[in-house]
């Protein structure tokens, strides 16, 4: 908990000093400074409840954390499309950042004392050391963390490119309408605390393939050049995506037997690692 509330805090400052920067190289450099901070906070908070929940229950929590994410994945991406399309990019930035830092002091304030975390035996760099190489060595990790990169790296250059796509013709859309196609990750708001759900009852596995199964169908569906078969496809696309995202970064915490934070971490970094590779590789196709 106090290492979220650290992490929370320098990602809050970085935020709001980022609209301040004189130019597109010093933008870059806070937005990775932000990135590093704000990172570690997904990995924290999954960790942070496989510790503090019983492991039948890990899954569920998971899955309703991350419909919490796509929440604030929606209003960060809807309040500043519009705010920078009126004044530029620097208003965009700014109306992120304030709504950022208003969540984060709320996080902060309110995220309770860990009643669960038991402090490891030894060093702590050589605990952690052993809780990543334990968790590589699991062959069901490795396939859970393929499947972070995978996933979210096909979601995440869905929506990079779709909005310069739906900008030009045939559909001519301004960025303030184009940018409004996140709220399909309302979709994902629903699926994801489903999906946990029913990975209690039907089991994991079975429910994270279904999910990946509904986002291949969704991309297919953005192919037409056809607005309502797009905005449709794109729905579909983030109630599968945020399903299978959901039950997966759950199995990670209920599946670590040492390294849970580690665990969890390694996860994260393989789907931001996908996110930052495939939304950019895939440009190119």
């Amino acid at each position: 908990a106090p290492a979220m509330k650290i992490a929370l805090s320098i990602s809050l400052v970085l935020g709001l000093l980022t609209p301040l920067a004189p130019g597109f190289a010093s933008l870059l450099v806070l937005r990775s400074l932000g990135g590093l901070a704000l990172g570690g906070v997904p990995a924290l908070a999954v960790a942070y409840l496989a510790e503090e929940i019983h492991v039948r229950h890990v899954s569920l929590a998971a899955a309703i954390y991350i419909s919490g994410t796509t929440v604030g994945g929606l209003l960060g991406r809807v309040i500043t499309g519009p705010f920078a399309d009126l004044g530029g990019w620097r208003l965009g930035v700014t109306a992120g950042g304030v709504l950022s830092a208003i969540a984060a002091i709320i996080a902060i304030t309110l995220l309770p004392r860990a009643q669960g975390w038991v402090r490891p035996v030894g060093r702590p760099t050589t605990s952690v050391r052993e809780g990543v190489l334990a968790n590589l060595r699991d062959p069901g990790m490795l396939v859970l963390y393929g499947q972070a990169a995978l996933l979210m790296g096909g979601f995440v250059a869905t929506y990079n490119y779709l909005g310069f796509r739906l900008e030009r013709e045939p559909f001519g859309l301004p960025v303030a309408i184009s940018s409004q196609i996140f709220f399909a990750y309302l979709g994902g708001t629903v699926s994801s605390s489903v999906a946990g759900r029913l990975a209690a009852t039907h089991g994991r596995r079975k429910v994270m393939l279904t999910c990946v199964v509904i986002t291949i169908v969704g991309v297919v569906m953005t192919f037409p050049d056809n607005l309502a078969m797009v905005l449709t496809g794109l729905f579909v696309l983030t109630t599968g995506f945020f399903g299978a995202h959901g039950v997966a970064s759950g199995w990670v915490g209920a599946r670590a037997r040492v390294g849970k934070a580690q665990a969890s971490a390694l996860y994260n970094l393989f789907y931001c690692g996908g996110s930052s590779l495939f939304g950019w590789l895939l440009g190119y196709a």
